[in-house]
């Protein structure tokens, strides 16, 4: 359904072509240790596996607050929640204001409905 597609980029010239993918080097496979050139070292024996104990998991940091940054937390709190109240209140206001003068247009427009009825 989805297919990949390869990214192009486009060229001063207006060319669009696509992005060059680096392609593997030679593969070179060596000969025999005596009659190899390129100064390696044989590998290592293989040694029997040693049981190596686990580092330690670093634990996480703790947070150690003063009684100063204690109050600050606390302050910075309250006066969160104080701005945030003011403004969920002024926007209750709003809404109940603008209800409210809706209401009273409603009113006067029936009023001035019902009076030219009985004319």
């Amino acid at each position: 359904m989805l297919r990949p597609r390869i990214p192009t980029m486009p060229t001063p010239t207006g060319i669009v072509t696509p992005l060059a993918h680096p392609t593997p080097g030679p593969v070179v496979e060596h000969q025999p240790a005596a009659a190899c050139a390129c100064q390696h070292t044989a590998p290592a024996p293989a040694a029997a596996p040693t049981v190596v104990p686990a580092p330690a998991a670093p634990s996480a940091p703790t947070v150690r607050l003063t009684p100063t940054g204690l109050l600050v937390a606390v302050g910075g709190g309250a006066a969160v929640v104080l701005v945030v109240g003011a403004v969920l209140v002024s926007m209750l206001l709003a809404v109940a204001i603008t209800a409210a003068s809706v209401a009273v247009c409603a009113i006067v427009l029936r009023s001035l409905l019902n009076g030219q009825r009985q004319r």
